[in-house]
């Protein structure tokens, strides 16, 4: 077995080297980027880089902002890019398909990028980034001769580090093309958002995650049943990644993909559990609702915020005034909210129970 650095979110990292000493290394490239592993072969490869879209046609989703970056790429008209929305939804595969097919095998050459996570400061746009794009482009025949900066979570820069980057890309906008990846655009400074054009990255649909879903389970040879993959799909979110992680690491633990076994490696509660939670809530005294959801809190290992936000859904769909119903959801959010901080379980279930006992009442004065 050899040690060796996985890069997370980089596919081709040839200007970055492995160093013998592991340890060293792992600490030149700190954040998502890097996970430090003992590879054993091709199968110890995570599916989120195994299966990451190599081309702008493999990308699953978002096909209206994709064409578009693909004909400004390709007519050589690229602008600064702004790729915004939550994890898991294509930016940065995007991003990394487009420099593929523009710089090709000198793809380590034209593009440097940085987890601005990591590098925020002020002295990694005035050192890295600036030294990278003030030296000449040499492209040894790629089909786009300007060179690209990509910074990935760039919402975690500082305002000082923006700001000095903002004025690095009016600097070298002839060499240089710039995309800047995060999650939370209202944290960019508006002096950066008007030089880039920006493209809002929504959570995918179920059908492109299902889709993509049913790929890797036929390229893995993987038994998924159809509730399986239904749960997967119900749990990430719109999130692909999330969706992938879960797959591999419920095929892990379980030889066959069924929704109970991807609710019990998540940790989050079944359908059927919420079901009969809510049924408590709806229906029983006080105590009897304590005793029982606290009884299978402990027997199956479930966390109140957890109930709480699946709940929540439970109750968009039964019929309730609308009153009624925003109250009661604005109240499980202040008890979700209070959980955050650390407040008591017992303290905060109670909480629950009494908003639904209070609903109650007021649905049984309403009919009255």
């Amino acid at each position: 077995m050899t040690e060796e650095i996985s890069l997370m979110h980089i596919d081709d990292d040839q200007s970055n080297p492995v160093s013998s000493a592991a340890t060293t290394t792992a600490a030149n490239y700190k954040g998502k980027n890097v996970v430090v592993s003992i590879s054993t072969g091709p199968k110890a490869t995570p599916w989120v880089e195994k299966y990451r879209p190599q081309s702008l046609a493999d990308v699953a989703a978002h096909r209206d902002i994709v064409d578009t970056i693909d004909r400004l790429a390709s007519s050589n008209r690229l602008p600064h890019l702004l790729l915004y929305g939550p994890p898991g939804t294509g930016k940065t595969s995007t991003v990394l398909a487009m420099a593929r097919k523009l710089f090709g095998s000198q793809m380590h050459n034209m593009v440097l990028e940085l987890n601005a996570s990591d590098a925020r400061g002020i002295d990694v746009v005035r050192q890295q980034i600036q030294d990278f794009a003030s030296t000449q482009s040499i492209s040894f025949g790629a089909k786009f001769s300007v060179k690209l900066v990509l910074l990935d979570e760039a919402d975690a820069m500082t305002k000082d580090a923006q700001f000095a980057l903002r004025r690095v890309i009016e600097k070298y906008t002839k060499s240089t093309r710039f995309a800047l990846i995060c999650n939370h655009v209202n944290k960019i400074i508006p002096a950066v958002q008007s030089r880039c054009t920006r493209f809002r990255f929504a959570p995918l649909d179920a059908v492109h995650v299902t889709e993509r879903l049913n790929h890797v389970i036929k390229a893995e040879g993987l038994d998924v049943t159809d509730s399986g993959v239904k749960a997967l799909v119900r749990l990430c979110n719109g999130d692909m990644r999330k969706a992938l992680n879960i797959l591999q690491s419920t095929h892990m633990a379980s030889q066959q993909i069924t929704e109970e076994a991807v609710y019990l490696c998540t940790g989050n509660p079944l359908p059927k559990d919420i079901e009969q939670i809510s049924h408590w809530l709806l229906n029983e005294p006080f105590a009897v609702s304590w005793r029982k959801i606290s009884e299978i809190k402990t027997r199956k290992g479930l966390a109140l915020v957890d109930i709480i936000r699946e709940v929540t859904m439970f109750v968009f769909k039964i019929r309730l005034p609308s009153e009624v119903r925003i109250q009661l959801i604005n109240q499980m959010a202040d008890i979700e909210y209070r959980l955050s901080f650390g407040c008591n379980d017992k303290l905060q279930l109670g909480s629950l129970i009494s908003a639904f006992t209070r609903a109650r009442s007021a649905v049984v004065a309403a009919a009255k």
